[in-house]
């Protein structure tokens, strides 16, 4: 039985991350995708749907940015009209951002099951909100598909098993299939004239870092210092507080440093792929690190990816200058890595639940 399937997400990441699940819900099923408008992103043209294959949303919501109350209220609103205008089987949200709450509490509270993919993450920082959205979506999901069985042992300690299935890492199906499409596509190394592994790849966009002057202060000494080649998509809220600290052109003038605008997606896996160390405050680019071996030195005191720390491929340092400094130099991995994210089917197997948990009436 075909099911009616909404799905809702509110940025970039979250595009990539439901390609390969739509790819195999539309094969059988009808899927109605919004966009919430979370984070406007430039990148984000047809140019982005068309080189990425990916489904382009039914509908765009422009909620844009504001306060998280504001924000999640106002996708709440627009979100609940269109539900009672699709009336889904199913509502489908990935990961943890204020569009993941929202649509999760706008079906929730309209008594349609909400399927959660990346359920069970803990960070255990409860001053995050991604923590907060996530564990609240959590609560209101029937059905929680968790990437890893870290994830499926929080949910059990929360006293969370019904529903609970292992399905493994989305996001590893999406690494496979665009570092392949990358490979043709992009031609960031020879753009930026980058060698194999001879370069620190950097980001950073975590208030946590960048609002915090002598956090940022420390971040910056520690790529000028390094002595090493660095490239460093600046994110513009990132490049904003620079300025405003007085560190953009300490910065823009260091030869070892290429301060560079945003990159697609395409050209962003290449630089992960080819980089010699990733120093990076985004869960994302840790777990894409993990996945095409390159370490990984992460900007913050926690992870939900625990599982690349333990395993030895990512190490946590925080805003620390000598932290920083001593993992870019001295940091390295062993040579093994576990299985843990799944065998790159994630997206079949949700997809095959869905039909079985929600196909027979």
């Amino acid at each position: 039985m075909s099911l009616q399937i909404v799905t809702i997400v509110g940025a970039r990441p979250q595009f990539i991350k439901a390609a390969p699940v739509s790819a195999q819900l539309r094969q059988y099923h009808q899927e109605y995708l919004v966009h919430t408008g979370q984070h406007y992103d430039a990148n984000m043209s047809q140019l982005f749907f068309d080189e990425l294959g990916i489904p382009a949303p039914d509908v765009n919501l422009e909620i844009g940015s504001a306060p998280h109350g504001e924000q999640t209220a106002q996708m709440l609103s627009a979100i609940e009209k269109i539900l009672s205008s699709q009336k889904p089987d199913v509502v489908l949200v990935y990961g943890d951002t204020n569009s993941t709450l929202a649509g999760a509490l706008a079906a929730a509270k309209l008594n349609i099951p909400v399927a959660h993919v990346e359920a069970g993450l803990r960070s255990f920082n409860r001053a995050m909100p991604e923590e907060i959205n996530r564990i609240l979506t959590d609560r209101m999901a029937d059905t929680l598909f968790c990437p890893t069985q870290t994830a499926v042992a929080h949910l059990h300690n929360e006293g969370m098993t019904a529903g609970v299935f292992l399905s493994g890492d989305v996001m590893y199906d999406a690494a496979l299939h665009f570092a392949e499409m990358a490979k043709d596509k992009s031609d960031i190394l020879q753009q930026l004239q980058l060698n194999e592994r001879s370069f620190i790849l950097a980001t950073c966009h975590r208030p946590q870092n960048t609002d915090s002057a002598d956090a940022l202060r420390a971040i910056v000494a520690a790529l000028i210092d390094c002595q090493e080649p660095v490239v460093f998509p600046v994110h513009p809220r990132t490049r904003g507080f620079l300025r405003h600290s007085g560190l953009l052109e300490s910065l823009q003038q260091n030869r070892h440093i290429a301060m560079i605008e945003p990159v697609g997606y395409l050209d962003m896996i290449q630089l992960e792929q080819h980089a010699k160390k990733v120093v990076t405050d985004s869960g994302g680019v840790q777990k894409e690190a993990y996945f095409f071996k390159t370490p990984c030195i992460t900007l913050r005191d926690e992870t939900e990816w625990v599982e690349t720390v333990e395993d030895g491929w990512n190490v946590l340092v925080g805003a620390d200058y000598e932290k920083i400094i001593a993992a870019i130099k001295h940091f390295t991995p062993p040579q093994q890595q576990n299985d843990h994210y799944g065998d790159g089917h994630a997206a079949e197997k949700i997809a095959r639940h869905l039909q079985e948990f929600y196909g027979v009436h």
